[in-house]
């Protein structure tokens, strides 16, 4: 137990130093002294579960990640994480979802590929994007996503295994849900099988040289069913793959309205990796305060 101590109180001092944070700073987060934090961390005192996650938390890092980063060195806690200078708080979101809870379910899902590369690396010297095609890593990433937030929001699996993905957890039943894809065309709008309504998010993701993804742009919108009167979707259809001559299961796309409506919605979006000033727009009435094309 002793060294399990040392290893992860060592581990908790050169998190802490990469944060720039003193002994003070990161005990006043955690709620415990800073005399106890500095016996965590050169392996004299022993702590609980309950103290490690809090010790986590206010070192911005999942308790898994900080275990790893501990047995298998400091490099390992590169994890991607989003960045809090990029949320835009003022965007509408669904009921009762908060940024918090975005930004643990995008980091929660952005580890768990981190850590099935790891693996692989290690076992086959191959990512994952290395053996599976584009459109079903995406749809890979959009089932690891939605279970992210089953874990990290009140939004939880719909377990009809109908749309949408997630239902509201206090909401009464039919009440409101989120339907979630994820792709790796920056600023596309929403695709879907059936064009329903209610509220989407479309989670755009880069590459790193590793294989690993990090979530550049998050876009949350309530969309108006394919047979509304003014639908934000168009009917795609089933279409021949020119290359591998598979068909595509049918389709519906949001229309140029339905995609504004995705942009206006950026709840996140990384600048560094992100332009949007060329992109089009059509919306019924004036761009909303909130609107990244309001700035």
């Amino acid at each position: 137990m002793k060294q399990a101590q040392r290893i992860i109180g060592a581990c908790i001092r050169a998190l802490r130093e990469q944060r720039g944070l003193s002994l003070e700073a990161l005990a006043a987060k955690a709620a415990i002294s800073y005399q106890y934090l500095s016996g965590v961390e050169t392996g004299k005192e022993n702590f609980s579960v309950q103290v490690l996650e809090s010790l986590a938390r206010a070192l911005d890092v999942q308790v898994q990640v900080l275990i790893i980063a501990a047995y298998e060195g400091i490099a390992q806690a590169s994890v991607p994480r989003l960045e809090a200078r990029f949320f835009r708080p003022s965007t509408p979101l669904p009921l009762g979802l908060k940024i918090q809870h975005i930004d643990a379910a995008a980091n929660l899902a952005q580890s768990i590929i981190y850590r099935i590369n790891r693996n692989l690396r290690q076992e086959i010297g191959q990512p994952l994007q290395a053996l599976i095609q584009g459109n079903n890593f995406s749809g890979l990433v959009s089932n690891v996503l939605t279970n992210a937030f089953d874990q990290c929001s009140p939004y939880k699996h719909n377990h009809d295994q109908r749309y949408p993905d997630l239902i509201y957890a206090e909401g009464a039943p039919g009440g409101v849900g989120l339907e979630v894809k994820t792709t790796i065309n920056v600023g596309k709008g929403g695709e879907s099988h059936n064009g329903h309504g209610g509220w989407h998010l479309v989670g755009c993701y880069r590459f790193l040289e590793t294989g690993d993804i990090q979530f550049i742009h998050l876009m949350f919108a309530q969309l108006n069913g394919h047979q509304h009167e003014q639908p934000d979707w168009s009917y795609l259809g089933s279409r021949v793959n020119a290359t591998t001559g598979s068909r595509r299961t049918e389709t519906y796309t949001t229309t140029l309205t339905g995609t504004t409506k995705l942009r206006d919605g950026s709840v996140y979006l990384d600048t560094r990796s992100v332009n949007p000033s060329r992109w089009r727009q059509a919306r019924d009435g004036e761009i909303p305060a909130w609107s990244i094309f309001a700035e």
